[in-house]
């Protein structure tokens, strides 16, 4: 009799897991509408309607569209109010946070720089102070929590919240199960920030609805994050999509992993101002050393774009063999993955309309014909928040997947 109760509660939380899964990908809808959408019979879906309303997870918002005939159902979406939602992303020289409502409506948010190489129990500190501030202010808009994500570079082992390597921070097996996860009284998530940010764009942004693509994000790395048939892929112990790690060649600058010729090391922000600063160290001509006053150390992105724009030949240059070597690895993802969308993001944003062209070139010449023209290129929606937004994307994930919520 008790197991019959069991399966019966866990029938129940699946189902009710698929209605506000549902909601999630569009709203408002009909009980009519969510029982056709679900497959499950209208008395089901009233039953369980009635009680995420009582739990304060979704809100009836009117009258649908009168119809010729029959009474107009009450429509429902996602109560914004349900719980609060904290995200979370920890990065090489800065720790990004953001408290969000049920609907991931941004409503307090902090960032925190930091000089790389900051002893990692300093970091952390930082962090769990604004995991703090944020609830705090969570409590201040009187919503309850409901989540903590983490967004971090490196492998993740997520199932036991461990962050097992980050070459780039050079940190390893860092539990933040045994840090946090009785700590603040909240589920807590954590996984690869390239992980996220596809699970962000794909609740969020230009990847909405998209079952099979593929997210790249450019910074010190490279982030990489599968969805492959709706659903992120992980890999046999979660360490899917550390793409930045595949070998173009066996030469080249060591990446910090302790190997070289790993792509990031071709395609990242570090790749376009490492090769300048060569170049103009070798002798070349250029006006980013105005631009910077003879400081080389002051090359960032937003000058190398401000440069390319006046037309600097060895930024376009430097431009140039970033999209060629971009161009080559994303074919190849095509190749393997079919995907429909590649999504960019992350600090090349800025440079894109340098980058696109060629990459769009290298992946007409080395992607086979038939999966390269199936693909579409996009440009982030979320920007720089796309990480720490598709940490929040976890914990609603789970909240509309996991049984266990509701």
């Amino acid at each position: 009799m008790a197991t019959g109760r069991a399966d019966q509660n866990l029938i129940r939380r699946l189902n009710s897991a698929l209605i506000l899964d549902q909601l999630l990908v569009s709203s408002p809808q009909s009980r009519a509408n969510l029982a056709q959408q679900t497959g499950l019979n209208r008395s089901t879906i009233s039953s369980l309607v009635n009680n995420l309303l009582c739990q304060g997870l979704i809100r009836e918002v009117g009258p649908e569209a009168a119809e010729s005939r029959g009474r107009p159902g009450i429509l429902l979406e996602l109560n914004p109010r349900g719980g609060c939602i904290v995200g979370i992303e920890i990065s090489v020289n800065y720790i990004s946070a953001i408290l969000t409502d049920f609907t991931a409506h941004t409503l307090w948010r902090r960032q925190v720089e930091f000089a790389e190489g900051m002893p990692q129990a300093d970091v952390l500190a930082l962090a769990e102070d604004l995991i703090h501030a944020a609830l705090r202010a969570g409590s201040a808009h009187q919503l309850r929590p409901l989540g903590i994500g983490i967004g971090a570079p490196g492998l993740v082992d997520g199932e036991n919240r461990v962050l097992v390597y980050a070459p780039n921070l050079r940190w390893h097996h860092v539990s933040f199960q045994d840090l946090w996860g009785q700590k603040f009284g909240v589920p807590l998530y954590i996984e690869n920030d390239g992980n996220a940010s596809a699970l962000g764009e794909y609740y969020f942004g230009v990847a909405k609805g998209c079952r099979n693509f593929i997210y790249l994000g450019t910074g010190i790395g490279l982030a990489g994050g599968l969805m492959l048939n709706g659903q992120l892929y992980q890999g046999a112990n979660g360490y899917a999509g550390e793409v930045g790690h595949i070998a173009v060649t066996t030469t080249g600058e060591l990446c910090n992993c302790g190997r070289r010729g790993c792509w990031e090391m071709f395609v990242g922000s570090r790749a376009v101002i490492r090769g300048i600063v060569q170049a103009l160290d070798a002798g070349a001509s250029s006006g980013i050393t105005a631009l910077v006053g003879g400081d080389l150390g002051r090359i960032t992105m937003s000058v190398v774009a401000e440069a390319a724009n006046q037309d600097d030949p060895l930024s376009l240059a430097a431009l140039a063999d970033v999209a060629h070597y971009l161009g080559i690895g994303i074919a190849n993802l095509i190749n393997l993955f079919n995907p429909e969308l590649i999504v960019l993001g992350g600090m090349l944003i800025p440079v894109a309309e340098y980058l696109m062209p060629t990459i769009s070139r290298r992946i007409a010449a080395e992607a086979l014909s038939d999966p390269a023209r199936s693909v579409a290129l996009a440009l982030s929606s979320q920007g720089s928040d796309v990480c720490v937004k598709g940490a929040v994307a976890l914990v609603i994930d789970r909240i509309v997947r996991e049984p266990g919520f509701c």
